[in-house]
């Protein structure tokens, strides 16, 4: 099968590579850097440049741009896709991409799953894509409701064989939701932490914890700022949320009450705990 890779950054790149290590599917890579795609091809991260010629016979079109891009370039190259296509976006927000590439799909009859692979570096761009990215990650998918079953198992099917650990159904809604948690307000905490002005002299004071809590502060400030805004109505009481907790221990320790912070220290500690219980791995992939 042909594969077309729109976008050859971190994201994009590490997938061509995977495709290209754990199956014999062929890859065409596009990127707005031509060198960048001189340099996948030199690599074998791709067989050969993505046309409009070749994007007509690809059987699976990722497309991993910043949001608006993916609309912007499905809709540009949305007559060059073939009617029997499967075209997944890697935005990481899907709502915002998800009605106006669904309904570009339904006027030209492919298939579209929204999609985010779970998985990053602190680093961008296609010198830090890797072929084992996704070896420990689920990707998401968002089909439309109406999605012919039969397809959505065949995307399950790819990107389970090309080295994802699991695939997981749900839908924009949920996605952007959870995502605000778990990812977007981990960069927030993490860019905010690293701010203080002791972090400058850091060294021989710090260990695991500093360099686990700054980790993600390197970010790519244009990507995400687009990803923050577009999801800004559910992050921004995940923002709360951690103020409105921050500020029981900040509390409990001017009061000096011992009782209050131990439980709260206890809490956190039960919490964390329990997520570390193993996870069941179903047959068909999904968590």
């Amino acid at each position: 099968m042909n594969v077309a890779v729109v976008g050859l950054g971190l994201i994009g790149g590490s997938l061509a590579k995977s495709i290209k290590r754990h199956s014999g599917h062929a890859v065409y890579g596009l990127d707005i850097d031509p060198d960048v795609v001189t340099r996948a091809m030199m690599c074998g991260a791709i067989d050969d440049p993505l046309d409009g010629d070749r994007l007509r016979e690809c059987g699976v079109v990722l497309v991993a741009l910043y949001p608006q891009k993916c609309v912007d370039w499905l809709s540009e190259n949305a007559d060059r896709i073939a009617p029997d296509a499967l075209v997944v976006d890697c935005a990481g927000v899907k709502r915002a991409v998800f009605g106006p590439i669904d309904a570009i799909a339904r006027r030209y009859g492919w298939t579209y799953i929204g999609g985010h692979p779970m998985a990053g570096r602190e680093f961008s761009g296609f010198g830090y894509a890797i072929d084992t990215l996704f070896a420990r990650a689920s990707m998401i998918l968002t089909p439309p409701k109406d999605i012919d079953i039969a397809r959505l198992e065949a995307a399950k099917a790819f990107f389970l064989a090309i080295g994802f650990r699991s695939v997981r159904i749900t839908t924009p809604e949920e996605h952007d939701s959870m995502i605000a948690y778990t990812s977007q307000l981990a960069h927030i905490v993490s860019g905010a932490y690293v701010k203080n002005p002791l972090s400058a002299r850091h060294k021989g004071f710090s260990a695991g914890s500093f360099l686990d809590m700054t980790r993600v502060a390197r970010l790519n400030e244009d990507m995400w700022t687009e990803l923050f805004l577009d999801n800004a109505d559910l992050l921004v009481p995940s923002i709360d949320d951690l103020i409105f907790r921050l500020s029981q221990y900040r509390t409990a320790l001017s009061d000096g009450d011992a009782g209050s912070l131990r439980a709260l220290l206890r809490e956190g500690r039960e919490k964390k705990e329990a997520l570390d219980e193993p996870e069941v791995r179903h047959a068909d992939g999904e968590n």
